[in-house]
């Protein structure tokens, strides 16, 4: 298996199969663009075992993901797609960049989901785009960021549900699409759905157990992760 690609969170690597890659989840983490940066022993399987029970979960649901299998406690083997450019932003609740950005506090609940998007490139800083920024670079057409605010909010109301039976609050979450290589060349959600790219609060106490923990100096890191895949396992 060579190397294809190194991100900050996991590492891509070819098969035998030009159709299957290996996706590694890294102990490392980082934050504000990997400004910030640390290396939590388990993250990579904590974040790996809760991908996958969130991707199963969710295919359960009809939303359709590049999730093949299983190899071992930090690798998945995966569809090779190629990554839309467009990282979709789904708030529920008034959090992070929203706050600071929007002067606003922390905690607003919002009458109707947020749809954002920004352009994936560490460069830049993963600027917030909209449906002319991505047409006019060429990320995706119109019909496509349609689609992926379509499915984006699907996968909002499925997880909104399934971390509330969990005792969690859904506050916002990072997800990434990409395109199959077949005739059909569908979208399906790519990448991972873990504390590293979802906020979540604890329903009865607010808690936060997610990376903001490691954001805010809070502490505590690893054994809130480890607590949400105790209740996400517990779900599923």
């Amino acid at each position: 298996m060579e190397p294809l690609y190194e991100g900050k969170a996991k590492r891509l690597y070819t098969t035998d199969d030009p159709n299957v890659l290996r996706m590694e989840y890294k102990d490392e983490a980082t934050a504000f663009n990997a400004e910030k940066k640390a290396e939590f022993a388990n993250k990579g399987r904590l974040n790996t075992a809760i991908t996958l029970a969130m991707y199963r979960m969710l295919e359960t649901k009809g939303v359709e993901t590049h999730l093949l299998s299983q190899i071992d406690e930090v690798n998945l083997l995966v569809k090779n797609v190629d990554i839309l450019m467009v990282e979709v932003i789904v708030r529920n609740i008034a959090a992070g960049s929203f706050c600071k950005r929007m002067g606003v506090e922390e905690g607003i609940v919002f009458n109707q989901p947020i749809v954002e998007f920004s352009y994936k490139s560490d460069e830049l800083g993963d600027p917030l785009i909209n449906d002319d920024y991505a047409r006019e670079l060429d990320l995706a057409t119109p019909d496509e960021c349609a689609e992926l605010k379509r499915k984006a909010l699907i996968v909002n109301d499925v997880m909104i549900d399934f971390f509330k039976r969990a005792g969690l609050k859904l506050v916002d979450f990072k997800i990434e699409f990409g395109r199959t290589k077949d005739a059909d060349a569908k979208i399906v959600l790519a990448d991972e759905i873990s504390p590293d790219t979802c906020r979540l609060w604890d329903i009865e106490t607010g808690k936060k157990l997610d990376k903001d923990r490691f954001r805010q100096d809070l502490g505590g890191v690893m054994e809130a992760y480890e607590e949400v895949l105790k209740r996400v396992e517990g779900i599923s």
